[in-house]
């Protein structure tokens, strides 16, 4: 085999160029240098997702409360969330796959109806709690609110038959910190975080705490008694409905929403009130007295320092309109005009703020509640940026919770012959498929946002399910409360409003906030 030849590399010059010297930023990345000064500081170790929450979540989860608890923006920012996601609740609409089971629409139709109104006898009423104290509704906001604070949700399906209940099955929402290794037992490759997983990573059971751990009132045996909870029952039923984001492949348990903002909050938390405080100095003290006077000069006209003193406290000077102050000898009234506050404090925390707000995944404007500087197109975009987010958190939530409750309750219904689905096990996710209905979104300008919603529906992008959908109602409902007040006002020999031709005004002209810009402009 015939020896490589060498390759010499020539300059401009035609001699052969030397290597580079490495300089401290000389990697391929700037980001990945060890010896730039900006970046040498910055040592990461690459751990999985698991070795970087699980020792660090019950510090996450304390502070987030705190923070909930104890700051009313972070709090405001919370049920803002959950006010867009949940609101007054999910509602129900049943959508059978009747292709896979081989039935037509017609059937589907008239098997959701009696579907739904079985599913609301149970779900409007305190029967579907344990603890008998929330609605399916109410329980749906706790574990949503349990999710933004704990980064997880966590409930546990029961089998409780009773007289007064026509359903046995009902759900008891559990806080996530009762899910831990039992006796403290240090994490490993098959249980992480109190869940048992096989090496696939599928969880096969849960240890949760028979009281919480830092519960006062608790009996002391239940405080460290664990219970082994099998994530399914042989038959393929849930017992333990855990919801969480798994951001990261290997992840077990859930992150707070506040994780990434926590320093910000707490260090903003401290600015302000550090500048209240300073506010509240600088309105006590109107001003200084100084006086010239000697000691001796104290002495001779009060006896002493401490005499003057004493009669300065008896001073009493009665503050009104046009009052004069009368001073002791060699006394002089100096103002105090203090610096603070700074006069950058609301730029500051409003740059603050946005940062925090980015990091919730929410617009300022939602945030502080505060639409004063916004017009309708940045109040558009902002709204329609927050609704990609809150619908995405509605999907997650519906599919993770509301999905799995469903088709518990709808086993038993069919097993009770309340529902009528053969071979429902053979076909469980056909007659389970499902979607949920969440709090409308509501409308900026109710005007062009109707005519909008005319106009994708007449050139058929839309349908009147998904337009009801999207102010939180349900077609059919709408559908038959309508025809129903249309046959009461054609029995009292009224107009029909929605059957008489309409007209639509658009306005052409900017917006009453831009012409109002525009005037001050001017």
């Amino acid at each position: 085999m015939p020896p490589v030849p060498s390759v010499t590399i020539l300059d401009q010059h035609g001699q052969p160029m030397r290597p580079a010297r490495r300089t401290a930023v000389d990697t391929a990345y700037d980001g990945a240098s060890l010896m730039s000064r900006e970046l040498a500081s910055w040592q990461v170790g690459a751990t999985s997702a698991d070795a970087e929450l699980l020792p660090e979540l019950s510090t996450l989860v304390a502070r987030s409360r705190d923070l909930w608890r104890n700051n009313g923006i972070a709090s405001s920012g919370i049920q803002s969330i959950l006010d867009n996601v949940v609101g007054t609740g999910l509602r129900l609409s049943s959508t059978p796959d009747y292709r896979a089971l081989g039935r037509d629409k017609a059937w589907a139709d008239e098997w959701s109806g009696i579907v739904e109104a079985k599913f609301r006898e149970w779900a409007e009423t305190t029967d579907c709690d344990a603890a008998r104290t929330l609605t399916f509704a109410g329980m749906t906001a706790q574990v949503t609110r349990a999710g933004l604070l704990n980064g997880e949700g966590l409930a546990v399906p029961l089998w409780l038959p009773s007289r007064d209940r026509k359903y046995a099955t009902c759900m008891q929402v559990i806080e996530a910190d009762r899910l831990s290794n039992p006796d403290g037992r240090m994490d490993g490759p098959t249980l992480r975080g109190g869940i048992e997983i096989d090496r696939n990573g599928a969880p096969t059971g849960y240890w949760i705490r028979n009281a919480h751990p830092g519960d006062w009132f608790s009996w002391a045996p239940d405080i460290n008694q664990w219970t082994r909870v099998p994530a399914m029952t042989p038959w393929g039923r849930k017992q333990v409905i855990h919801i969480h984001d798994r951001e990261r492949t290997g992840q077990t348990r859930g992150k707070p929403l506040l994780s990434p903002v926590l320093a910000q909050f707490k260090m903003y938390q401290h600015y302000t009130e550090s500048e209240l405080k300073a506010a509240i100095v600088n309105a006590m003290i109107a001003a200084f007295i100084k006086t010239s006077s000697t000691a001796k000069d104290l002495e001779d006209l009060f006896g002493g320092v401490d005499e003057y003193m004493d009669k300065r406290a008896e001073h009493a000077v009665r503050l009104k309109a046009g009052s004069v102050i009368p001073l002791f000898p060699g006394d002089e009234m100096q103002p105090f005009t203090p610096a603070r506050p700074a006069t950058a404090f609301d730029a500051f925390t409003k740059s603050v703020l946005r940062h925090i707000a980015a990091g919730m995944n929410i617009p300022y404007e939602l945030l502080m509640k505060d639409f004063s500087q916004t017009n309708y197109s940045s109040a558009r975009a902002a709204m329609l940026e927050a609704w990609r987010y809150f619908l995405g958190r509605r999907a997650w939530l519906a599919t993770y919770w509301a999905t799995p409750v469903f088709h518990l309750w709808l086993e038993e219904a069919v097993s009770l012959g309340e529902v009528e689905a053969p071979d429902f096990y053979g076909n469980r996710y056909a007659y389970g498929r499902c979607r949920w209905i969440g709090v409308g979104r509501g409308w900026v300008d109710p005007v062009k946002e109707v005519a909008a919603a005319e106009m994708r529906m007449k050139i058929g992008v839309s349908t009147l399910e998904d337009e009801c959908a999207e102010q939180g109602k349900d077609w059919r409902e709408v559908a038959e409360q309508r025809a129903s007040e249309a046959e009461f006002l054609r029995k009292l020999g009224l107009p029909v409003p929605w059957e008489a031709p309409t007209q639509v005004i658009l306005h052409d002209g900017p917006e009453p906030s831009d012409r109002n810009r525009q005037s001050r402009e001017d």
